[in-house]
């Protein structure tokens, strides 16, 4: 029996609500915000059969639209980077955003992280809950009118997220859940362990734009289950701080394909993810520190890690890349995400 309960808005200081919803199934539960359509809190049973949150999330509408590190939110209208947030298509020329370096990241520095979405009647779902977002043409630059549909759903051990969206006038589209994931409550992750099904990854410039497709090296090589801390600290990947790089699914269907897992010694916390995307940013919150979180906590460097299932980064400019990029009208933007709970022994 799935209950869905309605918790207190929190005041805009924008103007206004935040709506907050929490969905429980009696395994896991989530607590929802029309802010950014952000998970703020996402319990799981740990190996003991006692529930704990595993999301980085703030105290206040206010702290959330005070960090940019997109804390549980939907990243959009495209997540990751394009190269000098610049677009050409059918000889016009696009100027986004620009908010990371030379390039335009995660749709701009008011992308859909800092939007208000529309929560939907609770009875909309039975298992979860939908979110609805209008973008407006020229929205951080992007071409057309773009209307998104965010369902959260609970089914037995598995959080499901799936994302639709069309727009007026051709435009890339690319969105992702970007949760901060820590599986124990630690202050960080270096002792969770990765492991993920890629062979490849895309190389990468100095600011995180694709230059090549290439096996996984020594250090990104997690085919088999490795702790995240002597990789972390590994030269290969100094210039990011730690991981952040896309995983190359291979994935040319819709179908759900299985990604990998994370895992805590500590809890027993495992986390399997399967997405129809054709690719998953795996990102170890390189540059969260100082960002301030729940209960005036002050998260460190590599506090959460983030599993970000998209398109490739700057596919836009790069037609070559997996995935099918730019949106044409009449047709439909869809992702699918499940991301499954178990235990494991010590």
């Amino acid at each position: 029996m799935i209950k869905i309960i309605k918790q207190t808005p929190w005041k805009d200081p924008r103007g206004g609500e935040i709506e907050r919803v929490i969905v429980d199934n009696g395994i896991i539960a989530m607590e929802v915000l029309s802010l950014g359509g952000i998970i703020r809190h996402l319990w799981v049973p740990d190996r003991n059969g006692e529930r704990q949150n595993i999301v980085l999330g703030c105290d206040s509408a206010q702290a959330y639209l005070d960090q940019d590190a997109h804390l549980g939110a939907v990243a959009g209208r495209f997540a990751n980077r394009i190269k000098g947030g610049e677009l050409s298509y059918q000889g016009q020329e696009f100027q986004l955003d620009v908010n990371n370096q030379d390039n335009c990241l995660h749709g701009g520095s008011k992308g859909f992280n800092q939007k208000q979405w529309q929560l939907a009647e609770l009875a909309e779902l039975e298992d979860g809950v939908r979110l609805t977002l209008t973008s407006p043409d020229g929205d951080m630059g992007f071409p057309g009118n773009c209307e998104v549909q965010l369902d959260y759903r609970l089914d037995g051990n598995s959080l499901l997220v799936e994302i639709t969206a069309s727009t007026d006038k051709p435009c890339p589209v690319n969105l992702t859940q970007h949760s901060y994931f820590n599986l124990d409550g630690s202050e960080t992750i270096t002792q969770h362990l990765l492991q993920t099904d890629c062979t490849q990854y895309l190389r990468t410039d100095e600011q995180g734009i694709p230059v090549a497709i290439e096996p996984v090296t020594a250090t990104l090589n997690f085919n088999q289950k490795s702790e995240l801390a002597e990789r972390l600290i590994d030269k290969s990947v100094e210039a990011t701080r730690g991981l952040d790089h896309c995983y190359l699914m291979e994935n040319e269907s819709d179908n759900l394909v299985r990604f990998g897992r994370i895992a805590s010694p500590k809890s027993g916390v495992m986390m399997t993810l399967f997405t129809n995307q054709p690719g998953v940013q795996v990102y170890t919150a390189n540059f969260l520190a100082g960002t301030k979180g729940e209960n005036g906590q002050v998260f460190n460097q590599y506090h959460g890690i983030c599993l970000e299932p998209q398109l490739c980064p700057d596919a836009p400019n790069q037609p070559d890349l997996l995935g099918k990029s730019w949106l044409e009208v009449g047709e439909q933007y869809h992702h699918l995400s499940r991301y499954q709970f178990e235990t494991i022994e010590e």
